[in-house]
């Protein structure tokens, strides 16, 4: 028999930095420069040279500038996590602690949220268990691809129907800047800020008319506007166009160990999004199930072999 090739050496940590090489390259050279060393970026160390090469292309001061703390590390050197900050540059190109739509004020700081679609989404558990309240931009990205993040671990799922993203519709729209004048996220606004809020969704802002409106959305003169009687006044066809819409998906863990044989595959299942019922029983409590309601409450799913996909 002949001899077994040497198993190859891993390189140590001194050895990989010591040979690396930053190239700075124009937006026509960049696909050129990629293709020339995608053998680098497919080796053992692949996924830390395209994180180096994110973080100097963004620039180190402007990823300290966007992150909430700028001493936090983006990648937990305990269990090897990467931070919101991480994923929201990798997914937006800006490394912003939070992941709501656009900046906030708080008592008297500016809070930076997400400023637009992406071409990918996000997803968690997390907003389920009321840590965090996902915006519209992450959860309608520009294709129909959503990342997954349960309290460790991210995963990916995927669909072909384009329809489940879309254009921000006007409804939408009023919901989100209705939303950033709500710096509580208590579902009102001060009655005082009315005319702000009409101005900014290009409505009538005139003071005799903001007046009326608000007298009569504030009739017991509260001074407060709630977000429902906000929406019925000016947006009373707010309607959804997702509803009873049925897709196909798919799921995919990176992990061998959470996968059925230890191989990493994908799981096809069928979504349906049902109308909203007066009340909802939920017989469902999968991770995937309370993270995916996050994005479609009402929806239902069914795997294919009735194995429900693991999130961890």
């Amino acid at each position: 028999m002949g001899k077994l090739a040497p198993k190859k050496q891993r390189l140590s940590h001194e050895e990989l930095h010591s040979n690396i090489k930053c190239i700075k390259c124009s937006k026509e050279s960049l696909q050129q420069e990629v293709q020339t060393h995608l053998p680098s970026f497919l080796n053992q160390y692949g996924v830390l040279l395209f994180l180096y090469s994110v973080v100097l292309t963004r620039g180190l001061d402007d990823i300290r500038n966007e992150m909430e703390d700028p001493s936090e590390s983006l990648i937990d050197g305990l269990h090897g996590h990467g931070s919101q900050s991480l994923i929201n540059l990798m997914l937006t190109g800006r490394a912003v602690s939070n992941v709501w739509d656009n900046d906030k004020q708080v008592t008297g700081l500016t809070l930076q949220g997400i400023r637009g679609q992406s071409t990918v989404g996000f997803l968690t558990q997390l907003e389920h268990l009321r840590y965090c309240e996902v915006g519209w931009y992450l959860k309608n990205p520009c294709f129909p691809v959503w990342l997954l993040g349960s309290e460790t671990h991210l995963t990916v799922l995927f669909s072909v129907e384009r329809s489940l993203v879309s254009v921000e519709s006007p409804e939408a729209a009023a919901r989100r800047i209705f939303n950033t004048f709500d710096t509580e996220g208590c579902g009102f606004v001060q009655s005082s800020l009315l005319g702000d809020l009409l101005q900014a969704l290009d409505l009538v802002s005139e003071p005799e008319y903001v007046k009326i409106m608000e007298e009569k959305m504030d009739p017991e003169q509260l001074g407060i506007i709630t977000l429902n009687s906000f929406m019925e006044e000016f947006f009373p066809a707010d309607s959804n166009p997702e509803a009873s819409l049925t897709f196909r998906m798919l799921h995919c863990n990176g992990l061998k160990s959470s996968n059925p044989d230890h191989k990493v595959k994908y799981h096809e299942g069928s979504a349906v999004l049902l109308e909203q019922p007066e009340v909802q029983i939920i017989t469902d409590t999968s991770t995937i199930k309370t993270c995916l309601m996050t994005k479609w409450p009402t929806i239902e799913l069914t795997w294919t072999d009735n194995r429900i996909p693991s999130m961890n």
